[in-house]
C-alpha cells in the first residue's frame, strides 16, 4: 500500500474537480444500484502516466457539455477492496492502473487501458473520453 500522505494530493486533484471518491466496497456497490444513469470510474494511480496524462485528461473531459451523470474514482494501491470491486464490473478488460471506464445503465460502454494512456497527452485522453460522452451520455 502506498502511504496516504503520498496519495492525498492525487486524490484532491480529482475531488476538487467534482469526482466522488469510492473508498469502500459499499460505496462502489451503491454507485451500481441506479441503473438509469451514466457514470465514469477512474482507477487512480501514483504512476507518471496518471499524473502526466490520465488525471489531467479526465479532468479536462469534465468540461464537455455532454458528460456522465457521475464522475467517480478509486485509488489502486490504496483502496484495494473498492478497486477490486470496481474492476469486477470492468470485465473483460484486464486490471490496469490507471484506467478509465464509462458505464451506461450499469453496463460498461467505453474503456481506456493503461497502454492507451502511456505516451499520450492529456488532450488525447480528453478527446477520447469526449467522443464516448457524445455517443453514450
Amino acid at each position: 500500500m502506498y502511504p496516504e500522505e503520498l496519495c492525498t494530493p492525487m486524490r484532491a486533484e480529482l475531488t476538487s474537480s467534482g469526482f466522488q471518491e469510492l473508498k469502500t466496497v459499499e460505496e462502489v456497490d451503491k454507485l451500481f444500484t441506479n441503473k438509469n444513469q451514466t457514470f465514469l470510474i477512474f482507477i487512480n494511480s501514483v504512476c507518471g502516466c496518471a499524473a502526466g496524462s490520465a488525471r489531467p485528461g479526465v479532468i479536462l473531459s469534465t468540461e464537455n457539455v455532454k458528460r456522465p451523470d457521475i464522475f467517480a474514482t478509486v485509488f489502486a494501491g490504496q483502496d484495494k477492496e473498492a478497486t477490486q470491486r470496481a474492476r469486477e464490473h470492468m470485465a473483460p478488460y484486464p486490471p490496469s492502473s490507471p484506467s478509465i471506464a464509462l458505464f451506461k445503465n450499469g453496463e460498461i460502454v467505453h474503456f481506456i487501458e493503461r497502454h492507451e494512456i502511456e505516451g499520450n497527452l492529456k488532450h488525447v485522453i480528453a478527446e477520447n473520453l469526449i467522443n464516448a460522452y457524445n455517443q453514450h451520455c
